[in-house]
């Protein structure tokens, strides 16, 4: 058996909102969505090439760290400042870690722990 493909599934009590703030701060894009002709119950979204899917539940926890998310981006600093700029929170700036990648730290409007990382270019020795 082989792993083909995993996205993460985030859970919220305010689905609309959670996804327009994907769809603005990570050009995100609806791809599939599921419930009710009132009212989404699940969507996906395509951010890039990386798939994430967004879940409506009414007890949601709205506190503490329950998934973290990692994408890499091509800028870390541009998808960090359009991050805050779409109503995001900043957690840690942009900066170089000691494996030679570049990375922030931002949490979604409903908390959830994000990463915006840059992979580390290879330097010919």
């Amino acid at each position: 058996m082989a792993v083909r493909s995993l996205f993460p599934i985030l859970l919220t009590r305010d689905l609309p909102r959670l996804v327009r703030f994907y769809e603005h701060a990570l050009h995100g894009r609806v791809t599939y969505r599921f419930g009710s002709p009132d009212q989404d119950d699940y969507v996906s979204l395509t951010i890039g090439e990386a798939s994430l899917g967004i879940g409506r539940d009414p007890v949601a926890p709205t506190a503490g760290d329950r998934v973290a998310l990692w994408f890499y981006v091509d800028d870390v600093d541009a998808a960090y400042s359009r991050w805050v700029a779409a109503g995001g929170d900043a957690v840690q700036p942009p900066a170089e870690t000691p494996w030679r990648e570049r990375v922030a730290q931002v949490r979604d409007p409903d908390g959830h722990l994000v990463n915006l990382g840059a992979e580390a270019s290879v330097s010919p020795d």
